[in-house]
């Protein structure tokens, strides 16, 4: 039985977010921005932010007395539909949020989840996020949700349906917890016996933040029509294709982008996909270079792949987006200025790429290369610089095919 998502189609939100040591406020704000980001993707449209400063979360509520008596106020006036927490919210919360403020409440976890199920295609996609959501959801029901009114028969939640029907919910849940896991169980022994398969050819795999361009380079690479858009989790579900450079065959996988506060459950659930990045030999870690935090951005899906077990692999570092510096060199000018002399923007822009290259390749321990997928620019480099990490292990694998001339088939 599929899960029935919440449709939020053409509803309206509030944004809340909280300033603390952490988080300055040009960081909230940056952070409401993908979470608007994320809304958009899953067709929500975002009508106002409120952010406080507070150390920590209001144990209750989140956000202070007064901060949710202005979001209440807020809510009458206006033709918003619910409000979303840049933050995951406790059962708790989220009961005191829902009851004082009559209104459907998402956290950043739960919008990250629908996201994943509306997007996800194949079966264990599908599977495993709808495992994730019905994990998340058990211990957050309250008798204003109606996430699984189908499973029960068409009842609503709103009227005062009480403590009978939660119990009924949680039954629903734990139910399906174990149809999926039994379901998923199948699914991921199917696929260690498909990857078994594959064991005597080389292996790279495409890991990243969300919409940084990925597919888009999966698409170049292997020149098929791997599906991409300009939107957060274009791609859900792992896509392996077989690549061919100069005789030179290995697989080539695009997996799910990583993002900020990756809901756990989501990632425990999706680690049988994600055995394309453990088994894989080279990761190609592509970074939006275009974006204002982009090193933060590194740090999260090395943090990720670290949880993952596969902070280890040898690594192609691709910073995608380089036709766009010219104008973060236009935005960023007072800063910029007093390491870049010449007046052309060609230069600047020529300059601000070399400043990056020198900052990273001159580390040591890393190998880079400075693309543009949109504009195809740098390819031919990266795919040489994939060529020579992909060779190296083909060639262990076969050691009488030394002779790059010498073409396998397959």
């Amino acid at each position: 039985m599929d899960l029935i998502t919440t449709d939020i189609e053409q509803e309206k939100a509030l944004l809340v977010g909280l300033i603390n040591r952490e988080q300055s406020p040009e960081k909230v704000n940056e952070y409401l921005d993908e979470l608007a980001f994320l809304a958009e993707t899953l067709g929500v449209e975002t009508i106002a932010r409120f952010t406080q400063r507070l150390d920590t979360p209001d144990v209750r509520s989140f956000v202070g007395k007064g901060k949710l008596e202005e979001i209440k106020e807020y809510l009458a006036a206006s033709e918003a539909d619910l409000v979303i927490f840049d933050d995951d919210l406790s059962p708790s919360q989220l009961r005191n949020l829902e009851k004082y403020l009559k209104c459907k409440i998402y956290d950043r976890s739960l919008l990250i989840l629908d996201i994943f199920l509306k997007r996800a295609q194949t079966a264990q996609a599908r599977t495993q996020v709808e495992l994730a959501r019905y994990q998340y959801l058990m211990p957050r029901l309250t008798r204003m949700w109606t996430h699984l009114e189908r499973q029960r028969g068409g009842t609503g939640t709103r009227g005062g349906a009480g403590e009978k029907e939660i119990e009924t919910d949680r039954r629903i849940i734990r139910n399906q917890i174990s149809i999926l896991k039994k379901k998923l169980e199948k699914i991921e022994k199917q696929g260690r016996t498909q990857r078994k398969s594959r064991a005597n050819i080389a292996k790279a795999a495409l890991v990243g933040y969300t919409n940084v361009g990925k597919s888009t380079i999966m698409r170049l690479l292997t020149k098929s029509d791997v599906f991409a858009e300009n939107k957060l989790f274009a791609t859900v579900d792992t896509t392996v294709r077989k690549v061919v450079i100069d005789g030179i065959p290995f697989l080539l996988s695009d997996t799910v982008g990583f993002i900020r506060k990756l809901p756990h459950h989501l990632i425990e659930s999706f680690k049988s996909t994600l055995d394309e990045v453990l088994e894989a030999d080279v990761l190609i870690h592509v970074v939006d270079v275009s974006h204002p935090s982009y090193e933060e951005q590194i740090a999260i899906v090395n943090d990720t792949l670290q949880e993952l077990g596969a902070a280890d692999k040898e690594t192609i570092l691709v910073f995608n987006k380089i036709d766009l510096l010219p104008k973060i060199v236009e935005e960023e000018e007072e800063d910029i200025e007093a390491t870049l002399e010449e007046e052309n923007a060609d230069e600047k822009e020529y300059n601000h790429l070399q400043a990056l290259k020198q900052s990273f390749i001159g580390k040591g321990n890393v190998d880079a290369v400075f693309v543009s997928a949109g504009q195809k620019e740098n390819i031919d480099e990266l795919r040489a610089l994939l060529l020579k990490k992909v060779a190296e292990k083909h060639f262990k694998i076969f050691p009488n095919y030394l002779d790059n001339n010498t073409y396998w088939q397959a």
